[in-house]
This record gives structure tokens, C-alpha cells and sequence, in this order.
């Protein structure tokens, strides 16, 4: 598979997954998820995913300081319906990272690993952040993501007509996408620590 270079530059996230350790999927549990792990997710690099990718390891860090987080442990809350605007597409991200999973979610083993539930949708609160909620101590922090200083190339909006047009040639289509993972790299390489891009809040 052939990729932009950059995902391997992008800020990777280590945790430590107890069912992971029970089942003998990982020594220790210890598990290295990186931006790329995102993409074959999503299926797609945009700066959605990009920053989901980014407001989740921000969320973490502030919960666990510099201890490995323990995936599982956390609890996530969207502020909007998952059909709302770009929702789901971050909660997915979030549930890779966090194992915290909606309803579809793992329902556990003899009452241990619950996974169900851990993820949950509000009915569209506006202005609220996602909230990321450690269940062994109650603290919890809320994420915010501001891409105004990472703004797409002016002629983003003409590369993507160009492009998507039937006769599009492939220097056209080619022209698009490197204008559009240019931003994706710019939030990932630039901004992964910037606190006016990626805004996290204590609540409790």
C-alpha cells in the first residue's frame, strides 16, 4: 500500500488494553495505534479524521498525564446525534482509540471488558464539547476542535470542481489531493500541540 509519507510522521498514541492482555492479542495489552490505523478505518484522510485522531490524544494525555492509558476505561460523550454533520465519522475515530463503543459495542466476558455503551450521543447541544470521562476516578475533560487557523488552500473549492468532473485528467485529480492532505499534514505535523487548534477544558 502506498500512502503520503507523512502519516508515518503523524503523533502516535500508545495504550494499554486489558482484554487485549486476557486474550493474548498483545503482550501487556500494549498497543501503538498510529494516524493510519485512522485512515483504514474511515477509509479516507481529511481534517475530520485527522482531527479526531488529534482531539483524542489530546483527551488522553490530559487524563492520564504521562501514565499509558488504559483503553476501555473511558467513557465518551457526543454533543450531537450521530447522524449530525461529521458525528459518527469522529466518534469511529474516537471508539479506535478509546474502545469506548455505542450500543454495537463489545458486550464484555463474565462481566469484565464491557465495551457496550461506553460511547453516547446527546440530541445536538450546540456549543457543548465531546466530553472523554475516566471511570476509575471521575475525572473528565472536554475537547474542542478549531480549524480557523488551518485554513484548505484558497483554490481548494476549484481543484475539487476540476477534479471531480467525469473528464477530469489525472494531473487534475492528482492537483486536489496534494492540496487536500497538504492541510491534513499541516494539522497533523504543525498542530498536533497547538491549544487554539485542539482546545481541551477541565470539567470536573
Amino acid at each position: 500500500m502506498t500512502y503520503p509519507a507523512f502519516y508515518d510522521e503523524a503523533p502516535r498514541i500508545t495504550v494499554r488494553d486489558p482484554l487485549s492482555d486476557f486474550l493474548g492479542a498483545a503482550e501487556d495489552g500494549l498497543m501503538e495505534y498510529r494516524y493510519l490505523d485512522a485512515v483504514h478505518l474511515a477509509g479516507h484522510s481529511c481534517p475530520t479524521v485527522a482531527g479526531a485522531w488529534l482531539m483524542a490524544r489530546a483527551a488522553l494525555r490530559a487524563l492520564y498525564g504521562d501514565a499509558t492509558p488504559e483503553r476501555g476505561a473511558v467513557t465518551v460523550r457526543m454533543p450531537s446525534a450521530p447522524d449530525e454533520g461529521v458525528t459518527g465519522v469522529m466518534a469511529q475515530v474516537f471508539t479506535l482509540v478509546t474502545g469506548a463503543a455505542a450500543d454495537n459495542g463489545f458486550h464484555g466476558i463474565g462481566g469484565h471488558f464491557v465495551r457496550q455503551g461506553l460511547l453516547r450521543y446527546a440530541d445536538n447541544v450546540p456549543g457543548e464539547p465531546i466530553t472523554f470521562h475516566r471511570r476509575d476516578n471521575g475525572k473528565t475533560v472536554g475537547v474542542e476542535l478549531d480549524l480557523r487557523t488551518v485554513p484548505p488552500a484558497p483554490n481548494l473549492r476549484e481543484l475539487l470542481v476540476a477534479a471531480i468532473d467525469p473528464a477530469a485528467s489525472a494531473t487534475q485529480r492528482q492537483t486536489f489531493a496534494d492540496a487536500w492532505q497538504g492541510r491534513v499534514r499541516k494539522l497533523l505535523l504543525e498542530h498536533a500541540d497547538d491549544a487554539q487548534v485542539v482546545r481541551v477544558t477541565r470539567v470536573n
